[in-house]
């Protein structure tokens, strides 16, 4: 009898965790929280747990950072670092000068050897808001199939990010 029992507990928790990983899917990719929850078929308040417990907002935050954006902010505090030391005619402003860029500087590089996992971060978050306008209109497209596909992508860029340390 608690085969019976288990088996039936296990047939509603898959339905749930199918929409748990769409409303994930949904939310990282910039969808409202409202919007998740609706499209998800879950309620606001189930979503919002869901977010606080898996610490979506942080990874939301992580995959809206492109490195485009990265180096631009690196620039322009680079570009502030030489207002303040031209406003200032201090030496000793001047004598760090060339240590605070050096660091900018590498930074700036090794971003650019991420490039491959951040391309690869930034395609695949593309790809899974196509996947997500695409299963309005084909079937095929199922949560279940988006939850396999992003359980490699993650799996490929964690591979590459070991790679490349």
């Amino acid at each position: 009898m608690q085969i019976c029992i288990q088996t039936v507990d296990m047939a509603k928790k898959k339905p749930l965790d199918a929409k748990r990983e769409y409303a994930r899917i949904l939310y990282l990719n910039g969808a409202s929280a409202k919007s998740a929850a609706e499209t998800a078929g879950v309620t606001q308040a189930t979503l919002g747990k869901w977010v606080k417990d898996g610490g979506w907002k942080a990874l939301r935050a992580a995959s809206n950072i492109t490195r485009p954006e990265l180096v631009n902010k690196l620039l322009l505090g680079i570009n502030k670092i030489l207002d303040d030391v031209n406003e200032s005619n201090n030496p000793a402003d001047l004598a760090g000068l060339a240590d605070k860029l050096s660091k900018f500087a590498s930074v700036i590089e090794k971003l650019d050897k991420k490039a491959n996992v951040v391309d690869v971060i930034e395609v695949f978050m593309a790809f899974s808001k196509w996947l997500q306008y695409r299963m309005t209109i084909d079937q095929a497209i199922t949560p279940e199939l988006i939850k396999a596909i992003t359980k490699y992508q993650d799996l490929y860029i964690s591979e590459q990010l070991t790679q490349h340390q």
